[in-house]
């Protein structure tokens, strides 16, 4: 990295935009990347490093391998228009151990910038096959130019119109002026962890040296990452631990609510209920995420500790994403709780003003013991008389925001969170870290596996016929696809599309229906409630259906494109079917030939466990995209895979423990920046945390 001095003195929250070489257009680009300011550019890491230490010979080349290397041009430029937008550009180079022939597209610069006899620094990928040595595409220097292209390049996510070269003058162009990270973590707390300077680590995240500098870089930053947000979630939980509640619950004989059950609860739910009853019966304020797969009992559940509230005198109340989940809840629990004069409402976007203003009179009167609903229950109008349980289904829907606005309708409001989604522990440390985690890992007896098939559109006049005869024997079918309009760039199959040839082509006799996320919730309500009452044969859906009505005739799964889905979703979305008393089937229809699409695929052929599908989901994918992690509260990390970097995890977390027994509110000088820093990332978070 060349250095000097910029003509103004840089600042971390400066604007992008000052920086040389910075346009509007570029702006708008670099923006797109998440980069506003210097300190966006510094944290901009490489997602990886071109190895450019060393110079090579021909002879040495493996195959798949990248190189660095000076060769002569043996021959003139070799021009094949092979069509409209495809001109081929080749040639042969060599040096004292051997030729490679060198091939571009498209790139007509190549005609006048090589010459025949002249030697130039070459860097690209060999390719061997049948021991003729060739490259696609390399990148071309002129040979003064080695002291600046040797070394170890970084390789940066990019964007339409931002290329590696452009981004790393930007980098350079920043670090001239050297500007300091404020240091938030003291010398004896680096010294015990093994960790680096926060600016050493910046500089050699960027332009390192030596790969030992990559790494001592990487493991800081890593650190650093998972280190603030252990720290911040850790904080949250001491709060809710460390504040005695204001009500007060006792035990309750819930015998009663159980003996109106027509099945008994399995060991898994039992064991739950303890824990939860533990929690509420504690001087503690209880914050408890239940995971659980799809019909493993978790409202049961959720209604004993409810019961427990009510029973205490307390209000409950219980949070769904859609309308159609809220009332189906509602419709469970009621079933039970109006034979024991415990009264429960329900209040949504379908609710009528008038319908509404009258529960929310008798909510405050406390005539109303149990409330569920969407998030219209968090609206400014809704007061409880004396909430005491707030439970959140499918949390991962939910912003962390819009749990707390419910919770604090009350005082010390005990919380219970509740999802479907199946989550690898690892990553459930990470998206709940201030909640205990209870898990239900076991079904009901006698519910069916649901028999799943990978196939391809071979199959596609069986699947029609096999289609035809769960109709005929009075069941039901869904059909999902991955988008809902034509996508070419990946040839997808749209939901439209797929409904115009069920509707007018295979399934003309039959009711065929549509959903899908463009859908106004009213419409989208109604079709589900048309299928659940056997008004529709076939729903041609979009994964809107993922967290929707549980229909116990549905028996049969069609999922298009089945290896664009990830496994977590593919896992829910079967829990569609297999809800009632009849053997189910899934279908899952891909033509990738990709040994890594047919590997997941016969996972989910395998495996009916959603906890097994979720960690080889993780595995495959990594945690990027896990059930779409960016909505669910998840900070986007820079650096950090969950999957390779679970050791800097696992001393992230003691050493956020460690600190916060030692400095429970971060009050000592040494830890003033340290405190700092995670205001300054998780402020919104930690609004109850002293001083």
């Amino acid at each position: 990295m060349s250095e000097g001095k910029l003509d103004y003195n840089i600042k971390l929250d400066e604007n992008i935009q000052y920086l040389k070489g910075v346009g509007p257009k570029k702006v708008e680009l670099l923006n797109k990347l998440g980069i506003y300011t210097i300190k966006d550019l510094l944290e901009y890491y490489p997602r990886n490093y071109e190895d450019r230490t060393k110079l090579s010979n021909i002879i040495e080349f493996i195959d798949g391998e990248y190189y660095l290397f000076v060769a002569t041009i043996s021959d003139s430029i070799h021009i094949q228009r092979i069509r409209k937008n495809l001109t081929i550009y080749s040639t042969f180079v060599y040096d004292d151990t051997g030729e490679c022939k060198m091939t571009w597209f498209n790139q007509k610069y190549i005609n006048t910038k090589l010459h025949k006899g002249d030697k130039y620094l070459f860097y690209g990928k060999a390719i061997k096959n049948y021991g003729v040595v060739s490259m696609e595409s390399p990148q071309i220097y002129n040979l003064n130019d080695i002291d600046k292209i040797q070394g170890i390049y970084p390789i940066y996510p990019l964007t339409s119109g931002i290329t590696q070269n452009y981004l790393f003058k930007l980098e350079t162009l920043a670090y001239m002026n050297k500007p300091l990270l404020p240091e938030f973590l003291n010398d004896k707390f680096r010294k015990k962890y093994g960790l680096c300077e926060l600016n050493y680590a910046m500089q050699n995240v960027h332009f390192p040296k030596t790969f030992n500098a990559v790494n001592d870089a990487r493991k800081r930053l890593i650190f650093d990452e998972l280190f603030l947000l252990q720290l911040a979630l850790m904080s949250v939980k001491n709060i809710s631990l460390q504040e005695k509640k204001v009500k007060k619950f006792t035990n309750v004989n819930i015998d009663e609510f159980l003996d109106l059950l027509p099945f008994k609860l399995t060991n898994a739910q039992n064991k739950v209920i303890d824990e939860i009853k533990k929690d509420m019966l504690s001087d503690k304020v209880m914050n408890r995420l239940l995971q659980g797969d799809v019909g493993s009992g978790k409202t049961i559940v959720a209604a004993v500790a409810m019961y427990i509230a009510v029973k205490n005198g307390y209000q409950a109340t219980m949070m769904a994403p859609t309308t159609i989940l809220a009332n189906q809840h509602f419709e469970e629990l009621n079933k039970y709780f109006s034979l024991l004069g415990i009264n429960v409402e329900i209040i949504t976007s379908s609710t009528t003003k008038k319908n509404k203003r009258i529960i929310c009179e008798k909510l405050e009167n406390n005539e109303i013991d149990i409330i569920i609903g969407t998030h219209s229950l968090i609206e400014e109008d809704i007061h409880f008389n004396n909430l005491g349980l707030v439970i959140t289904d499918e949390q991962h829907r939910f912003g962390v925001k819009q749990r707390l606005k419910l919770s604090n309708k009350g005082n010390n409001v005990e919380t219970l969170v509740m999802t479907a989604t199946p989550i690898p522990r690892t990553l459930a440390i990470m998206l709940y870290g201030d909640l205990d985690l209870s898990i239900i890992d076991e079904m009901p007896p006698g519910r069916k596996i649901v028999k799943t098939y990978a196939v391809d559109d071979s199959y596609e006049q069986r699947i029609v016929k096999f289609i035809k005869r769960n109709i005929d024997e009075g069941r039901q079918v869904y059909v999902v696809c991955p988008l809902v309009e034509e996508n070419e760039e990946l040839n997808l199959k749209s939901v439209e599309k797929i409904y115009d040839k069920y509707k007018n082509e295979y399934f003309r006799e039959y009711n065929v229906g549509i959903i899908h996320g463009k859908m106004k919730n009213k419409e989208k309500d109604e079709i589900m409630q048309a299928f659940k009452e056997n008004k529709i044969n076939i729903l041609i859906s979009t994964t809107v259906i993922e967290v929707g009505i549980s229909v116990s005739n549905a028996t049969l799964m069609v999922i298009e494109n089945a290896d664009r889905f990830g496994l977590a979703a593919l896992h829910q979305l079967r829990g569609r079917v297999g809800r009632g008393d009849y053997q189910s089937f899934c279908i899952l229809k891909s033509n990738n030939k990709s040994i890594k699409s047919r590997e997941r695929l016969k996972i989910m052929e395998k495996s009916n466990n959603g906890f097994d599908v979720a960690q080889k989901d993780l595995e495959l994918r990594g945690p990027g995209d896990f059930f779409g992690i960016r909505q669910s509260g998840l900070p986007e990390f820079k650096l950090t895979n969950l999957l390779t970097d679970i050791k800097v995890l696992q001393n992230a977390q003691v050493a956020a423990k460690e600190l916060l027994e030692e400095d429970k509110y971060l009050e000592k000088e040494e830890n003033n920046k340290l405190k700092k820093e995670l205001y300054d990332k998780y402020g919104d978070k930690l609004s109850n945390i002293g001083a």
